[in-house]
């Protein structure tokens, strides 16, 4: 039985599932298939994803690839109230809502795996989390998994050097189809959409800073850059910043940055990247923002003992009024601001990255019961496959090398 905030919103969810369809090719391709083959028929799959409708799409072509499907949300302020119940009217079993407690965030998780699993796909290493520790005994049907961020795999290749996986997952963040076009693209977009929705503020000639330049900051400075901030970097790898200071951007530390910024960006997937000292040097009105998983990156906690009032400013920015008379602005409360404050990635990004989701699952149901408990890579051939799909999608085709241009390639002779 889903548990979903509003049933009544549900004609609301099925329009927005049924607009994102029309945007994603690829994936309308592989649910094609899936429906033919049921590759799925009598497995059970529990996810934890954004809850919006890209993902509730996602989550239709596993049924329709014959699975029983549970779903609820990695994120609570991601979840979309409507979707939700948009997609538990079409069969799917949600369990999740908007602004759920910690709590009630817990109890929804657990329900999702209450069906006792087969499959999981998971975002940010919640469902292997209880099912490695409180709720091990859902865990006993499961076959492995696919896990869809940076967080996650950090979290699960952690568990793997330790002994401590329980089953074996496929590092879906790391595929081709994820880190070239999700991570850069999508997360450059949705970002940017979301603050400028969130804030109703100009980007132009702003100091932005970004903090990490991973494919997630590479995007987010492209797209800052195109719009005419200035982008500062704040980077701990040489390489990356090095390649963020031949891309333009001018490269220092948090502490350098803090006092020049006007918008701040983690996009790092650890924890204290922005704190007390940073927070002290800043301008007054600065913005704070995570593109991260989890909202560790801005210390909460140091922004709260700085300030001697919090008061909500405009829907999803806190105002914290610091003890000198500054006021620093806190978006989507320190969590995933592209989902929390705003759609999530574009549909057609979304399209290669469940994709991926798709067949990774496909693959992991088919060889998954003779693979070791660690965190297996995306298969080339199933990127290759996407790639081909979504390009067909868009109506594009690529050259093919003749026999004698193979023969040359893996020849010595000129």
């Amino acid at each position: 039985m889903s548990i979903v905030r509003d049933p009544s919103l549900a004609e609301s969810g099925r329009m927005k599932i049924q607009w994102v369809q029309d945007f994603m090719p690829a994936l309308a391709a592989i649910r094609t298939r899936f429906q033919k083959e049921k590759p799925f028929a009598g497995k059970k799959i529990s996810m934890s994803i954004h809850m919006e409708a890209k993902t509730a799409y996602l989550a239709l072509c596993l049924k329709e690839g014959g699975a029983e499907v549970h779903a609820t949300g990695c994120n609570p302020l991601s979840t979309q109230d409507d979707v939700a119940a948009g997609l538990a009217s079409l069969g799917v079993e949600v369990y999740c809502w908007h602004g759920a407690t910690p709590e009630e965030y817990e109890e929804h998780l657990t329900a999702t795996l209450s069906c006792h699993p087969h499959l999981i796909i998971d975002d940010g290493g919640d469902l292997v989390n209880l099912l490695s520790g409180k709720r091990k005994d859902l865990a006993d049907n499961v076959i492995g998994g696919c896990e869809e961020t940076t967080t996650g795999i950090h979290r699960l290749k952690a568990r793997a050097a330790a002994g401590a996986l329980p089953f074996p997952m496929m590092n879906v963040n790391d595929a081709k189809c994820k880190h070239y076009y999700d991570n850069k693209y999508g997360t450059g977009q949705s970002v940017w959409d979301a603050i400028m929705h969130t804030t109703n503020l100009l980007v132009a000639g702003k100091t932005v800073v970004v903090a990490g330049y991973g494919y997630c900051g590479r995007g987010v400075a492209l797209r800052a850059k195109g719009m005419g901030a200035n982008v500062i970097v704040t980077e701990i790898d040489p390489i990356k910043a090095l390649e963020a200071s031949m891309d333009g951007c001018r490269v220092m530390t948090m502490d350098q940055a803090a006092p020049e910024g006007d918008i701040f960006v983690t996009t790092t997937g650890c924890k204290d990247v922005i704190v007390k000292r940073h927070m002290e040097k800043m301008k007054n009105n600065a913005f704070l923002s995570n593109a991260g998983h989890f909202n560790v990156e801005i210390n909460g906690g140091d922004l709260e003992a700085l300030s001697e009032r919090v008061y909500l400013r405009r829907a999803e920015i806190t105002g914290y009024v610091l003890k000198d008379g500054r006021t620093l602005n806190l978006l989507a409360e320190g969590r995933l601001v592209n989902l929390a404050s705003g759609n999530g990635h574009p549909a057609e990004i979304m399209d290669t990255s469940f994709a991926i989701q798709s067949l990774s699952l496909e693959y992991m149901l088919t060889n998954g019961g003779g693979l070791q408990k660690e965190v297996y890579e995306v298969p080339d051939e199933i990127d290759a496959e996407v790639s081909r799909l979504k390009l067909a999608g868009d109506g594009f085709e690529v050259d093919r090398l003749t026999k004698e241009q193979e023969e040359y390639l893996l020849g010595w002779e000129v």
